[in-house]
């Protein structure tokens, strides 16, 4: 898991990709339009296509569970929500089964999406 900073954020119209060492403690609020994932959504990139020049291809914005179809190997997971919401990966629909880590506002993971088929949004 990596969180894109303020600092990194501003930087991206230039073209620059820092991330910064993540921690579970103190994540800051993600705020604007981030790598194409619009503020307070949760966004997929396609596979092996790192931030795909800033498109992704899935966007989550509600509360609660978004099932995958057909998503396989490594893709950009980024959750760019605000207010202290938080992100998981789930192995079943609906946001069942094992439903793995708290991706944090600002952060965002390299996930393969194989065993993953759903997507939880959570309130904080």
């Amino acid at each position: 898991m990596r969180k894109i900073t303020k600092a990194v954020a501003l930087t991206f119209a230039a073209g620059a990709l820092v991330t910064a060492g993540a921690t579970t403690a103190g994540a800051a609020q993600a705020a604007g339009t981030v790598r194409g994932c619009p503020s307070g959504a949760v966004c997929v990139y396609p596979q092996n296509a790192g931030w795909n020049n800033d498109r992704p291809s899935l966007t989550f914005y509600s509360y609660g569970a978004h099932n995958l179809k057909g998503q396989v190997g490594k893709h950009y997971v980024f959750n760019n929500q605000t207010g202290g919401a938080t992100a998981r990966t789930c192995t079943g629909y609906n946001g069942t089964g094992d439903c793995q880590g708290y991706l944090g506002a600002g952060y965002y993971i390299d996930k393969d999406l194989t065993p993953i088929n759903s997507i939880l949004l959570v309130k904080p």
